[in-house]
């Protein structure tokens, strides 16, 4: 027996607007203020683009939050909300619409599910996360669009109707570009897009590019605008060197893009990641920072004698909360500007990655007295580094001593290895769980891992935490 579940009072409201063949602006003045966010959804999933774009030009919250419905329409329903705005600005047809703030993030879902206080107040939203350097406008003016760009290869079609309208409004509009990815976008288009969403307001940006010395010359430009920058992510896709870029245009172009960082005030994280970046390059990066950097990561870098040394005497590394240095190869002088590093930053530092680096037991003594100095520790990782069972041992009772770790990552010792590099699968068994009762017998790990090189063969490690033991595919 079927239960028949009436349609409720709300549904039949929002029914009988949406059959109107038309609706007048009157109708919507009219309109419960309670009713337009359910309204708003079904005629945006219904498509009925003529009711949005009126809606939008009567909208009576300081935010419109539509970037949560736009991944599953067309861009029709994209062009109807712009549409919207191009009456708002043009035509006196409203006294109730608040409208501040068009959002097109895919944020904010709550808001539609019936929660709509859950938004920040539109008058506040960009002051909070763009603290200086923004352009005033006029009181007509203020509407502030505010958006994330994910740039991928080309544009796509929302990106491009975005775009086209946005060349048209930026006169009239604040428009604001959050958070930037690029990832391998022709010079010419990112030009475009960063001549129509200015550079000031990007908070957070990532770059993922395969040309990397010709591309950060070209960038050096638009990045010395990006005042207001919190967080950089610059990537190398492919681990190659292209013939085009001699070592002399590298070091130009480098040089030129990492001076601009002496123009970002509020940076906070930098991530880079690539073989071909440093050419000590990196030491201008240094000189450069005008604000205390809470997290640093290299992976495969090219870190020079002269560039560690600048990172030991950079005051603005000082306050570091996150390093995290993988694929990044020392040699044993270079570990003593290292563990100044440490040194400095020992009463803040939270997150410590020295993975992949290629160290052995002289390197880990020299870092030894640093470590554990270090007692705001709360992950660490050693993974694949060649240390001895003695060694590993002393790093151990080193952080058997630091009571905040909740995450420890180390590798097996060189023991458990044969000549050729195979996991001795017997004494990986045996050596595991001497090293597991030394640190056990100081305190009580929350998440410990011992584990090997990944198998050439598989690609998986073997692994020896506080619960399991994993063995590799190969050794199941």
């Amino acid at each position: 027996m079927s239960t028949y579940n009436p349609p409720t009072l709300l549904q039949l409201a929002l029914e009988g607007v949406l059959r109107k063949e038309s609706i007048e602006f009157s109708d919507l003045e009219g309109l419960p203020i309670t009713l337009f966010p359910p309204l708003f959804t079904e005629a945006f999933s219904g498509g009925h683009a003529e009711i949005i774009k009126k809606m939008v030009a009567t909208w009576p919250f300081p935010c419109l939050p539509v970037g949560a419905l736009l991944k599953t329409v067309g861009v029709e329903m994209l062009q109807a909300v712009l549409d919207g705005i191009d009456i708002l600005l043009t035509q006196n047809v409203s006294l109730r619409c608040k409208l501040q703030v068009l959002d097109l993030r895919f944020l904010h879902q709550d808001f539609w599910t019936g929660k709509q206080n859950a938004i920040c107040p539109a008058d506040i939203l960009i002051k909070k996360q763009v603290p200086e350097g923004l352009p005033n406008y006029p009181l007509r003016q203020c509407l502030q669009v505010v958006t994330n760009l994910a740039l991928v290869s080309s544009l796509n079609k929302h990106q491009i109707c975005l775009l086209q309208w946005a060349q048209q409004k930026k006169d009239s509009l604040q428009l604001c570009c959050l958070k930037m990815t690029i990832y391998n976008l022709p010079p010419e288009v990112i030009s475009e897009v960063l001549d129509t969403f200015q550079p000031t307001y990007i908070v957070d940006l990532e770059i993922h590019t395969r040309e990397v010395m010709s591309f950060l010359g070209f960038f050096a430009h638009f990045l010395g605008q990006m005042r207001n920058l919190v967080k950089f992510y610059l990537n190398q896709i492919d681990f190659y060197f292209s013939v085009a870029n001699t070592v002399t245009d590298g070091k130009i172009g480098a040089a030129k893009f990492f001076s601009q960082f002496s123009q970002l005030n509020h940076l906070q994280h930098v991530y880079v990641n690539g073989a071909y970046i440093s050419y000590d390059n990196m030491k201008k990066l240094f000189r450069c920072l005008k604000s205390p950097l809470e997290t640093l990561f290299f992976t495969f870098c090219r870190l020079s004698m002269s560039d560690l040394r600048h990172m030991s005497d950079c005051q603005r590394l000082y306050q570091l909360k996150h390093l995290y240095l993988k694929g990044v190869v020392f040699s044993k002088s270079y570990f003593k500007s290292l563990r100044v590093l440490l040194e400095n930053v020992s009463t803040t530092l939270q997150t410590l990655g020295l993975e992949h680096c290629r160290m052995k037991d002289s390197h880990l003594k020299v870092l030894l007295p640093a470590l554990i100095q270090c007692s705001q520790l709360i992950s660490v990782n050693f993974f694949d580094n060649h240390f001895s069972s003695p060694v590993l041992k002393d790093l151990l009772r080193c952080m058997a001593n630091l009571s905040k770790l909740t995450v420890e990552r180390y590798p097996v010792p060189v023991e458990c290895y044969n000549d050729i590099g195979e996991v001795m699968v017997e004494r990986f068994f045996q050596l595991c769980p001497e090293l597991m009762d030394l640190l056990t017998a100081k305190r009580q790990p929350k998440k410990i891992f011992f584990a090997t090189v990944c198998c050439p063969n598989c690609l998986r490690r073997c692994v020896y935490d506080l619960n399991t033991t994993r063995l590799c595919h190969c050794w199941e």
